[in-house]
């Protein structure tokens, strides 16, 4: 099978290359390497896949239709995973614009492309911000009609666009909503790389709140093993991939000082009004429907995440962090 993975300099779009390649796919992998955050950080991810055979690459932005369907005209995908979106609830405040433009219309774009081109399967990733305000541990059945953030908004958009195109032509759709993934070579705008990076150089690290809000921690090597086994035949399924199993912010923070042997120096600023104060996946339909369920605990894969980090400790000294 021949797989056209967007977003695959990304950090999900990496490990789910990479496993997929592992499974024996075949990788058509398109990135625009925007600089959302360090492009120093997708570069590497790319060049350690363009190590592999199986994968060929080039640099497409998704809102760019004209290009997309050359390549849907040369390779001749079987299945579109499409993991490029812009990514951040709080970055999503500042220019709502871009998020619409890419997470909307370059789904848009892929999908047109799939029903003109007769491909029969489409992944979608998307997110648990979705979920704000309902009662947890979160449900595929729960209303998401509230969306508190561009991002989140944007997300439903482009879940509801795919049942359109499921609907009205009959391809195959599997939609994951991700609970806060992590893990080696993840993206530096998010808490636990941040963490790392900077308990470990002696600096301060900036906790929104009381740090007593939790977040169902996922590694990436149980969402890429995740988004693959949605290649399966599924009509239109929206599946939770979570750890099931939430953790406080402090929680975490004490995992990450224990396994690099120095004290958090931490600043508290005010809980931003987009974010949510605890997210908790209910997988039993990701049990039920595609056999799967995490692997890995939150020690094991806070670990691999510090003996990443310090492997490659020349390149995550030079990644320059954002919030």
């Amino acid at each position: 099978m021949k797989l056209l993975l967007t977003g695959c300099a990304g950090f999900i779009g990496w490990h789910t290359a990479k496993t997929a390649m592992d499974f024996g796919y075949e990788v058509m992998g398109i990135d625009d390497i925007n600089d959302y955050y360090d492009v120093r950080l997708k570069h590497w991810r790319l060049d350690d896949l363009k190590k592999e055979k199986s994968f060929e690459f080039r640099q497409i932005d998704i809102r760019n239709r004209d290009e997309l369907e050359k390549l849907f005209i040369e390779k001749k995908p079987d299945a579109v995973i499409n993991l490029a979106a812009r990514a951040g609830v709080r970055s999503s405040i500042e220019n709502p614009h871009i998020y619409f433009e890419t997470n909307v219309l370059g789904n848009l774009n892929l999908l047109t492309l799939a029903e003109k081109f007769k491909v029969k399967k489409f992944i979608l990733a998307s997110t648990s911000s979705l979920y704000a305000g309902q009662s947890m541990p979160f449900s595929e059945t729960l209303p998401v009609n509230t969306p508190i953030s561009p991002y989140a908004a944007s997300k439903k958009a482009a879940e509801v666009t795919c049942y359109t195109y499921h609907y009205l032509y009959g391809i195959d759709i599997t939609i994951f909503r991700y609970f806060t993934v992590y893990g080696p070579a993840g993206r530096p705008d998010l808490s636990i790389f941040k963490f790392i990076k900077l308990i470990s150089e002696g600096k301060e690290i900036i906790v929104y709140g009381d740090g007593n809000q939790s977040r169902d921690f996922t590694f990436v090597e149980d969402i890429a093993r995740g988004t693959l086994l949605g290649l399966k035949e599924t009509g239109f399924e929206i599946i939770n991939l979570g750890g099931n199993q939430p953790y406080t912010i402090n929680h975490t923070i004490s995992l990450i000082e224990n396994y690099l042997g120095r004290k958090a120096s931490i600043v508290h600023k005010p809980f931003p009004q987009c974010d949510m104060p605890a997210t908790w996946a209910d997988i039993s339909k990701a049990n039920k429907i595609l056999g799967w369920q995490p692997i890995f605990s939150l020690e094991e894969g806070i670990k691999k995440t510090i003996n990443w980090c310090l492997e490659n400790r020349n390149l995550v000294e030079k990644i320059i962090l954002k919030d």
